[in-house]
């Protein structure tokens, strides 16, 4: 059974370049192009993961990140933040809200997939 990652992004380009990283890596691929988007994917599909940008119209990824975090029924959900905030403060802040990881923009292909897949136990 292959894993799912929920994309959550605004930027067009970054969302179709994911996509097909995922999904050449054996994924499942779920997209959302902004928080509220992404809360309702969650709910309805629970991702094994998801690629969550932070600066995003309606709600952002930080809250986002908390909302997931405070379901008990989404613990199993795993979050990077994919982001170009990448001042120590924001990433202190994302961590602290419950993210399993934080990657700034722009980011190394490989390392996201390494990255991706240690989350999700298949390294």
């Amino acid at each position: 059974m292959s894993k799912t990652v929920l994309i959550v992004d605004d930027e067009p380009n970054i969302v179709i370049s994911l996509e097909f990283l995922m999904r050449r890596e054996g994924f499942e691929v779920l997209v959302a192009r902004n928080g509220e988007e992404a809360l309702s994917s969650i709910e309805a599909h629970r991702p094994d993961l998801v690629l969550l940008d932070v600066m995003m119209p309606k709600v952002n990824g930080f809250e986002v990140c908390k909302q997931v975090r405070s379901n008990p029924a989404l613990t199993d959900v795993r979050i990077i933040m994919l982001t170009a905030k990448g001042r120590a403060a924001e990433i202190s802040k994302g961590l602290a809200l419950g993210a399993d990881g934080y990657i700034t923009k722009p980011f190394s292909t490989r390392d996201l997939v390494v990255q991706v897949k240690d989350l999700l136990g298949l390294v």
